[in-house]
């Protein structure tokens, strides 16, 4: 529901406590969560309080199978707390997190799992280390993200969209493709729904895109060589692929930095993200990322500084104008 209060410092050390223990003490399921099993789920819920009376709903839907792993374990362990602080420094005060871990439902024993929206940092992290790192997935390059976005569209009720029509943000993580369908036999047993027919994925897609706006993550362009043509295909400029995974919650708090308007262009992107910790080779990394989807909104901006580090041939934000 995401009624708490946040606290950088109390979340920060918990993932320093962490830090250096192996995956297996920090994600210690061995099967889906009881809490985290999507069957009969009406509603996950982010609403307003008296803490937080303009909440804002953040949904991470994070490919746990083989491939993917790193990216809830990096979470996990570092960067998290970077992501909130951010979003805070930003002046974004009520986000509410969600975690959605999801792996294959043609092979997978946990291929969809969801926690609850949270604003404490204590609760963000029980979600999230409640996931079950099945390391599955199936081989035929195909993931069930189709499955987390149906959930996240039918089965979420956020605030900010029912009683200001803001819409909330979703960022998936994902190296394959979807299936091209949701399949109604796989909601019928894995949430409960009743489906007459299967929901094709662009179907999916276009719903999601009714309550929020919508991301999907690439870890690298190595991998992005096997998937993004489909998920561009299917979400246009809202592709973005990362130089590295542990860039995730950097890109995605910048995000929606740009979208809300907090961040003016990427060089308030890089200067913010210097100022909260970040180096230089970092914030470079995160700005390039970027820079395709911030052309869209005018805002890769004029003034952002040259970048260390940069591939050969790669567009820093200081050659575009707005």
């Amino acid at each position: 529901m995401g009624y708490g209060s946040y606290s950088h410092a109390a979340h920060r050390a918990i993932t320093d406590a962490r830090s250096s223990l192996p995956r297996e003490k920090v994600f210690k399921q061995r099967e889906c969560h009881p809490l985290m099993n999507p069957h009969g789920v009406r509603f996950r819920e982010s609403r307003d309080s008296d803490a937080h009376p303009e909440s804002l709903g953040i949904v991470f839907a994070l490919d746990v199978t083989g491939s993917m792993g790193d990216i809830p374990d990096l979470l996990a362990r570092q960067e998290l707390p970077s992501f909130m602080k951010t979003l805070l420094d930003c002046g974004i005060d009520s986000p509410q997190v969600l975690f959605t871990a999801f792996g294959d439902a043609t092979c997978d024993r946990a291929p969809l799992q969801v926690g609850q929206f949270e604003s404490e940092a204590e609760l963000m992290d029980q979600w999230l280390t409640w996931s079950y790192l099945e390391g599955g997935g199936g081989g035929q390059f195909t993931e069930s993200y189709e499955l987390a976005m149906y959930f996240a569209a039918r089965h979420t009720a956020m605030d900010c969209w029912e009683k200001r029509k803001h819409r909330g943000y979703f960022f998936m993580t994902g190296d394959e493709h979807p299936y091209p369908r949701v399949s109604r036999q796989q909601v019928k047993g894995l949430i409960g729904d009743e489906l007459e027919d299967d929901v094709p994925v662009e179907v999916a897609v276009r719903e999601l895109q009714k309550t929020f706006e919508p991301f999907f993550l690439v870890p690298d362009p190595h991998r992005a060589k096997r998937c993004e043509r489909e998920w561009r295909d299917l979400m246009g400029d809202h592709v973005i692929v990362l130089e590295d995974s542990a860039d995730t919650c950097l890109v995605a708090a910048a995000l929606v930095g740009l979208c809300e308007g907090a961040l003016k262009d990427l060089g308030e992107v890089a200067q913010r993200l210097e100022a909260g910790g970040a180096t230089k080779k970092r914030a470079g990394r995160v700005v390039r990322s970027l820079t395709p989807f911030a052309e869209t909104l005018g805002k890769a901006g004029v003034d952002a500084p040259e970048l260390e580090d940069a591939p050969v041939g790669a567009k820093g934000a200081s050659g575009h104008g707005r």
